[in-house]
């Protein structure tokens, strides 16, 4: 991670249109995957993307704002973002699944 990335407070993860997963943790991950890896034409949403992205990186915007012009950005170029799944830690699982027994 570069010293002037800027870490976004939960990362994005999107299916790429070969049906990959990749997470972006960071406004320099995506600033770098906008302007070098973009698989489609740039587009409206990709424009205002790059640019939430540098205005981020120099402290101009919240990361927030770049977050969300990424996520609009890979939406119109048909690379959905992926919700990931709640996570229950196994204690937890293991004492339900006890309680539940008992009854």
């Amino acid at each position: 991670m570069p010293l002037n990335d800027v870490p976004w407070t939960r990362p994005v993860t999107i299916r790429l249109q070969c049906g990959l997963e990749r997470t972006f943790i960071g406004v320099y991950d995506a600033l770098d995957f906008l302007e070098n890896e973009w698989p489609l034409r740039h587009g409206e949403r990709h424009d205002r993307a790059v640019k939430a992205c540098q205005r981020a990186l120099n402290g101009i915007v919240p990361a927030v704002i770049a977050r969300e012009a990424f996520m609009a950005a890979c939406l119109e170029a048909g690379m959905p973002a992926v919700m990931a799944a709640w996570k229950t830690k196994p204690e937890t699982q293991a004492v339900r699944t006890a309680r539940m027994a008992a009854v």
